[in-house]
């Protein structure tokens, strides 16, 4: 792209803020607000899907994506999941087919063996990362999609601590992409309980100091788990709990494990509770007594948190910010919060109430999209065809958002603050240039030229196809500067200008 373009783009990034309201069925529905809802309850829009909110109204489509599981899934999306084998194993499957190889009576097994089976192993990451970019990019269910990016990010866990790269799949798979449209409770039982989680927050090194099962570099308690549980997960780090807290819910969760691969009782399940390892003692945690109960004490202390108003205004504050602004109305977070009590955490009612606001209607064009997003709304946008995910993993890593790549528990910002940066934006705008010229060398434009090829289009994307998405939408700058520009740059213009980068 010439550096005029590049240029007058980079300096345009003005936000949109137009007041729009949802459309009744005695409205015409505009293009903003179709924009709008495709944006938040999507990852951006395809010329059909912009087509279809047009014929059935914003309040039609919300309604059908709350409601995911009546929505079909297209053929291509469903046999490209199929075939994608390592999602059909559970957690113990996994680790039984792809985890590290065991000598036999203390001999080493030989290297060629264990390298082998380490690069057999990186096909689980791989599939993840696959199923994540295909579902996210052809479903139907975009809501859900959306919704499972959220609580991924909300459950963070990092593919290469330990044995997580053998579980990150099963973790999305099992714990996340079930209840990401259901009840919190159920939500936070089951990433709590997954041992891709208890590894990854090491809560199998805790033990009860002093217990039968301690023992070596488990002989004491570690708090990590606990403290995330309370400050990412639950109730916020202002929830108002303290250090004590913190350390009995560590006594309440020791033995919380996982299961040896040779062990003989409970060997289909990856996870276990372990009660030689366990604090058996009386406990008070926030002011509730909990009597010594095993595990059972633990799933008690989940329910304490998850009923929380503290986890509700968490939770609501989170949902405001990712949806609504980066800087959420504070009545807007209470009367979520108020939701989110009065329907026993029930997901898929606050983000209804959410999406009938005001505030959510007043807040057009005020979010800027992290890479995830960018990269995927600009596939989605162009229709290429996705016969390779690596150049799309590759540019999310370069914009510093590698997938399933964040090393801290609270996962990444979905803020402008911590995207929008002159180099970032550099960056954005020559992945835009390169997807829509249908370069089969995307990696290249970004400085890789070792990369494999990028997603095939026959042809360069059509202009005309994105003019029609977002032609009526797009800011005067880049109007003008699309119209002046020679055809064969037009679509890498709207695909790269400010207004692109917003949602």
């Amino acid at each position: 792209m010439p550096a005029r373009y590049s240029g007058i783009l980079a300096a345009a990034c003005l936000p949109i803020c137009l007041w729009v309201l949802p459309a009744t069925g005695a409205e015409p529905v505009s293009d903003r607000q179709i924009i709008h809802v495709l944006n938040r309850l999507a990852f951006g829009p395809t010329l059909k899907d912009f087509n279809h909110v047009r014929s059935i109204g914003v309040d039609r489509y919300i309604a059908e994506q709350l409601d995911s599981e009546s929505i079909p899934e297209p053929f291509e999306l469903q046999w490209r999941i199929a075939a994608l084998d390592t999602l059909r194993y559970n957690a113990t499957q996994l680790r039984q087919l792809y985890g590290p190889l065991t000598g036999i009576r203390g001999f080493r097994l030989p290297p060629e063996l264990e390298k082998m089976q380490r690069d057999r192993a990186r096909s689980i990451v791989q599939q993840a990362s696959q199923a994540r970019i295909l579902r996210a990019v052809l479903s139907r269910r975009q809501l859900q999609e959306v919704m499972v990016d959220f609580w991924f990010n909300h459950f963070n866990i990092f593919a290469g601590k330990d044995l997580d790269h053998l579980w990150i799949g099963d973790y999305e798979q099992r714990a996340i992409r079930p209840f990401a449209l259901g009840r919190f409770r159920d939500l936070l039982f089951a990433v709590t309980k997954h041992p891709a989680m208890l590894v990854y927050l090491d809560n199998t090194l805790s033990t009860a100091p002093g217990s039968p099962g301690a023992r070596g570099n488990r002989s004491g308690l570690n708090e990590n788990f606990a403290r995330e549980v309370m400050e990412l997960h639950t109730l916020g780090a202002d929830g108002g709990y303290t250090q004590e807290d913190v350390i009995t819910l560590a006594r309440i969760l020791t033995g919380w494990s996982i299961n040896r691969p040779d062990a003989r009782e409970f060997p289909d399940h990856a996870a276990v509770f372990e009660g030689i390892r366990h604090d058996f003692s009386p406990k008070v945690f926030l002011g509730y007594g909990l009597q010594s109960r095993g595990k059972a004490e633990g799933e008690e202390a989940l329910d304490i948190l998850a009923k929380n108003p503290a986890t509700a205004r968490h939770i609501a504050f989170e949902l405001a910010q990712y949806f609504v602004a980066d800087e959420p109305p504070t009545p807007l977070v209470e009367h979520l919060a108020a939701r989110f009590l009065a329907t026993d955490g029930n997901i898929r009612e606050v983000l209804s109430t959410l999406f009938v606001s005001r505030e959510f209607w007043e807040s057009y064009s005020q979010k800027y999209k992290t890479p995830y997003n960018f990269v995927i709304s600009a596939v989605r946008a162009a229709s290429v065809p996705v016969d390779n995910i690596r150049p799309l993993l590759d540019t999310m890593t370069r914009l510093g958002m590698p997938l399933f790549g964040c090393l801290t528990p609270d996962g990444y910002k979905n803020t402008e603050g911590a995207w929008l940066s002159p180099d970032t934006t550099a960056r954005r705008i020559n992945f835009a240039t390169a997807l829509a010229r249908g370069d089969l060398t995307i990696g290249a434009a970004l400085g890789a030229s070792s990369d494999p090829p990028g997603p095939h289009a026959a042809s360069p994307v059509n202009a005309a196809s994105l003019e029609e998405i977002f032609g009526s939408t797009m800011s005067t700058a880049t109007r003008e500067t699309v119209a002046e520009a020679p055809p064969g740059l037009r679509a890498a213009l709207i695909l790269g200008s400010p207004d692109f980068m917003r949602r």
